[in-house]
């Protein structure tokens, strides 16, 4: 439905909005017609997911309002489900996607018991704009077969994680997709700011802070050989975390070959070749006893370009598998 209004000659058009405070409520609304839908103070009953997929036309707004929360249970989640082509999901100003991970951070994160990854986006043409996600129990957003998809201003605030037990709360979680934009964000979270999986490309970072947890990675592996192409990281600033860019305890820029659960695991091999990488003007600080730069790759590397000014570690570790003839500060 859509409301025009005739002023001073001009045909105005008003798309109409529908407002939502429960889920039952919200099953009729996707397959009504109006173009907005309003999420509004809803609960989610435990085990169920706030389900924006079946039946949500293109061309809808979605825009989450109030506080929306979750019932407890050990299960996998996700508490929010997003899938659809040509949707705009919006945060309106004063918002809150509330996880309440508390009631299930046991300092044990994917050890320890079952807990819901909070958003699951799988989008084609669409714009992610606004959401703050307070205390997810596990991943921020699980980001995975999008196509042309833009996120930004998300704020996904675990901070409080810092102290009451969390683990494993990735931020964004990125797999199998193409041209996505993650951009002027911030993360706060115990584990990857930007973790990027298999079969990513075109994938820009740009202009976020990432705060508290393990930086920014480039994962691959996970049982799918397909190769990660075209990732640009570019104007983000990584703050106190494990590895990053200032105030950093561990390692400033790592590139390991042989990663395995928190840590470089035996030798790296040949599976996974790290090529055109290009590392430009990118520095900060690391704390005394952590470690600046540090390299653990096979020997099939190829094509790298190195400007970094990276200093204040005084732990010096081994660097392996650097190309020949470029210089990295290790």
């Amino acid at each position: 439905m859509k409301v025009e209004i005739l002023a001073l000659g001009c045909l105005l058009t008003v798309a109409a909005a529908i407002e939502v405070n429960n889920i039952e409520q919200l099953e009729a609304a996707k397959m009504g017609n109006d173009k907005v839908i309003i999420l509004k103070d809803i609960h989610v009953p435990a085990g169920q997911s706030l389900n924006l997929e079946r039946n949500l036309k293109p061309g809808t707004t979605v825009e989450f309002a109030g506080r929306i929360t979750f019932g407890h249970q050990n299960w996998d989640g996700p508490l929010v489900r997003i899938e659809g082509k040509n949707l705009n999901i919006i945060g309106k100003p004063g918002h809150v996607i509330d996880g309440e991970g508390h009631r299930w951070w046991d300092h044990l994160g994917q050890r320890g018991s079952k807990k819901p990854n909070a958003i699951y986006v799988q989008l084609e043409n669409s714009l992610v704009n606004g959401l703050y996600l307070k205390n997810a129990p596990a991943w921020g957003f699980a980001v995975n077969g999008c196509n042309d998809v833009v996120f930004s201003n998300i704020n996904v605030d675990n901070k409080d994680g810092h102290t009451k037990g969390a683990l494993n709360t990735d931020g964004f979680g990125v797999a199998a997709s193409r041209n996505v934009k993650i951009m002027n964000s911030r993360v706060n979270n115990q584990d990857d700011c930007l973790a990027l999986q298999s079969d990513c490309d075109h994938i820009y970072f740009d202009n976020n802070v990432c705060e508290g947890g393990h930086g920014i990675a480039v994962i691959g592996g996970y049982g799918n050989p397909k190769p990660i192409t075209n990732i640009f990281i570019r104007s983000c600033e990584v703050i106190k975390n494990n590895i990053g860019i200032r105030d950093i305890s561990d390692t400033g820029i790592m590139i390991m070959g042989n990663y395995y659960n928190g840590g470089p695991t035996g030798e790296p091999n040949n599976g996974c070749p790290i090529t055109d990488l290009t590392i430009n003007n990118v520095r900060g600080n690391v704390l005394n006893n952590g470690t600046n730069v540090r390299i653990i790759v096979a020997d099939d590397a190829s094509n790298w370009k190195w400007h970094s000014d990276v200093q204040g570690g005084k732990q010096r570790r081994e660097c392996k598998g650097i190309p020949k003839g470029v210089i990295v500060p290790c």
